[in-house]
C-alpha cells in the first residue's frame, strides 16, 4: 500500500510550491492514473513515490510518505529498488548498456541473481512483450518507441510490486500502445500496483481503476474507472484533459491497417487535386535521398550511396515533392524512419546523398543545415543555456529579447524566462525547443514528435502555431503518432515504411 498524507514540496530554486497538502492512498494492486496539464505536479507525485523526492532532488518537504510500511524519508534508493519500478519519459535516462540483451538483465544481475534466474526472467520478459526483434541491437540504433520498450522489459525483470510510469505512450505507435496495454494488463492480473502519468487516455479507459486530477500541485477531482471513462469529449476539454474515446476512430486509419486511400486522408485528398495543390504554392522537390546505418567499406575513399545501392538502404526515397509553405505529417510505426528522414532533410546525417529543390535553386548536404531546423524526439540533446531566455535567444541571428518575449507568451512559458531549461517538465522543455525553433527563422521547419508528452491544450496551442507558420510562408514536416495533431493542422500526410514512402 502506498501513503501520502499532507505532503508539501517546492523544489530547491523554484519560487513556488510544486506539491500543496497531497493526500494520497493507493490500495496493493489498483492502477491508478494521474492526470492532469503540464507541470501540475503528476511526475512529483511520482517521485514521491519512487523516492527521487527527497533522495535525489533536493527541495523542502514535509508531510509523510510509505511504500509497503517503508518511509522514504529514511529508507534509501537502492532498497527501494526491489519493490518500485518506474518507466521515466525520456527511457534513455534510465539505461545501463549499450545493448538491449545487456540492459534487460542489468537489474536482475545488479541484486546478484544466479545466471540461470537471470535468463528466464529475460527470457519470460522478451516474450511477454514481444521484444524478440529488439534484441541484439545497440540501444542507439533504436527508435524512441523501441528504448520505451526496453526500459519496461529492464524495470519487469526486477519483479517490483510497484511499477510506476510516466508519460509510457509519448513516443509510441499505435502497435506499441496496444503492446504496452497488454503487458499493462499482465502486470495488473499478478496483482502489481500500477501508478501511470499520462496525457493519452484512449488505451487506458477499461484498465484503470482510479483517475486522478492534479490541478496547480494540488488533488482537484478523483473519478473511478467507470465514471471517467464515460466522460464525453465536451467534459475532459473542462478539465484540458485528452478525449477517453475520440482518439480510438484513428487507430486503424494511423496504424496502416486501413486501405492506401484511407491512410492518406489529407486536406489534399486525390492525386490530381494534390499535383494541383503543389503547382498553385510552388514545392519542395526532393530527389536522390539514401542514407544507411551501416557505412560501405572503403579503403582510400569514402564510398558514396547510389540510386542502385537502395536495397541496402535504410532510407531511399528517390522522389517525393510536397506543397511549399504547407504542413505535411509524417507518419508510420516506430522504427519505420519518420526521424531518420528528417535528420537526413536537414543535413544531419553527411552520408545521406540527395538533394532538394525549392524556388530553382538545388540544395544538397551542408547547405541545408542553413535552410532548416529540427526539433529533435528527445529535446534534452538541444538545450544548452541557463535559462529559458537565453535558450530562445541562442537561436537568433540577431538575438531580440522582446521577440523573444513575445515567441515565449505564446507558448505560455513567459513565466520561466529565468529558469533552467532542464528545470522544466518534460512538456516544457519540449515547447521550449518550439520555441527555439520559431526564433530561428528557418525555411523549413522539422518537428520529430512536437506533442509528445503534451498536454491536450498545448497541443492545440502547438497546432496552432504550425499553422501560423505555415501562413507565414514556412514549410513545416512533423513526425507524429497523434491523430488529433494531425487532424488540426496537416495539408498532406506521407507515410513512412521501411524507409520508404508508401502512401501520399
Amino acid at each position: 500500500m502506498i501513503e501520502i498524507r499532507n505532503v508539501t514540496y517546492q523544489y530547491s530554486g523554484s519560487d513556488q510550491v510544486n506539491l500543496s497538502d497531497i493526500s494520497l492512498t493507493v490500495p496493493d494492486g489498483e492502477c491508478l492514473l494521474l492526470c492532469g496539464a503540464s507541470g501540475c505536479g503528476k511526475t512529483s507525485i511520482t517521485r514521491l513515490i519512487n523516492g527521487l523526492i527527497p533522495h535525489f532532488y533536493n527541495g523542502e518537504l514535509s508531510g509523510q510518505v510509505t511504500v509497503n510500511g517503508h518511509d522514504i524519508r529514511s529508507t534509501e534508493l537502492y532498497d527501494l529498488a526491489g519493490i518500485v519500478g518506474s518507466v521515466f519519459q525520456n527511457p534513455r535516462s534510465q539505461f545501463f548498456s549499450v545493448d538491449t540483451d545487456g540492459e534487460v538483465v542489468f537489474g536482475p544481475e545488479n541484486i546478484g541473481l544466479d545466471a540461470a534466474e537471470i535468463l528466464r526472467r529475460k527470457q519470460d520478459i522478451v516474450t511477454e512483450l514481444n521484444l524478440e526483434k529488439l534484441m541484439n541491437r545497440s540501444l542507439f540504433e533504436l527508435s524512441g518507441g523501441e528504448k520505451q520498450k526496453i526500459a519496461c522489459a529492464s524495470v519487469a525483470a526486477l519483479l517490483p510490486d510497484i511499477i510506476i510510469l510516466d508519460e509510457p505512450s509519448s513516443n509510441l505507435d499505435w502497435d506499441s500502445i496496444r503492446d504496452l496495454k497488454k503487458i499493462m494488463t499482465i502486470w495488473k492480473q499478478q496483482g502489481k500496483t500500477i501508478i501511470i502519468s499520462e496525457h493519452r487516455l484512449w488505451y487506458l479507459k477499461d484498465l484503470i481503476d482510479r483517475a486522478v486530477y492534479i490541478e496547480g500541485g494540488q488533488i482537484a477531482k478523483i473519478w473511478d474507472g467507470h465514471t471517467f471513462s464515460g466522460l464525453s469529449a465536451e467534459e475532459l476539454a473542462r478539465y484540458e484533459l485528452r478525449p477517453v474515446n475520440l482518439e480510438e476512430k484513428y487507430i486503424r486509419k494511423f496504424s496502416g491497417e486501413d486501405s492506401e486511400s484511407d491512410t492518406a486522408e489529407s486536406r489534399v485528398e486525390s492525386t490530381a487535386e494534390r499535383s494541383a495543390a503543389i503547382h498553385a504554392c510552388n514545392a519542395v522537390h526532393l530527389h536522390d535521398f539514401y542514407f544507411s546505418y551501416k557505412p560501405r567499406r572503403y579503403l582510400f575513399f569514402r564510398k558514396k550511396l547510389k540510386p542502385k545501392d537502395a536495397d541496402i538502404c535504410d532510407l531511399a526515397i528517390p522522389d517525393l515533392t510536397v506543397p511549399k509553405g504547407k504542413i505535411t505529417g509524417v507518419i508510420g510505426m516506430n522504427g519505420a524512419g519518420k526521424s531518420t528522414f528528417l535528420r537526413c532533410l536537414c543535413g544531419l546525417e553527411k552520408s545521406c546523398i540527395g538533394t532538394v529543390s525549392m524556388d530553382g535553386t538545388v540544395y544538397r548536404g551542408k547547405a541545408m543545415t542553413k535552410k532548416c531546423y529540427m526539433v529533435m524526439q528527445d529535446v534534452n540533446h538541444q538545450l544548452f543555456t541557463t535559462s529559458v531566455l537565453e535558450e530562445v535567444l541562442l537561436s537568433m541571428d540577431h538575438p531580440d529579447e522582446d521577440a523573444a518575449k513575445e515567441i515565449l507568451a505564446s507558448l505560455d512559458l513567459l513565466e520561466f524566462v529565468d529558469k533552467h531549461p532542464m528545470a522544466l517538465s518534460g512538456g516544457q522543455k519540449q515547447r521550449v525547443a518550439i520555441a527555439s525553433a520559431l526564433a530561428a527563422g528557418a525555411e523549413i521547419l522539422l518537428f520529430d514528435e512536437p506533442t509528445s508528452g503534451l498536454d491536450y491544450r498545448h497541443m492545440r496551442e502547438v497546432a496552432g502555431l504550425l499553422r501560423r507558420l505555415s501562413e507565414q510562408g514556412r514549410t513545416v514536416f512533423v513526425s507524429t503518432h497523434d491523430p488529433e495533431l494531425i487532424g488540426l493542422c496537416c495539408d498532406q500526410v506521407i507515410r513512412i515504411r521501411n524507409g520508404r514512402v508508401a502512401a501520399v
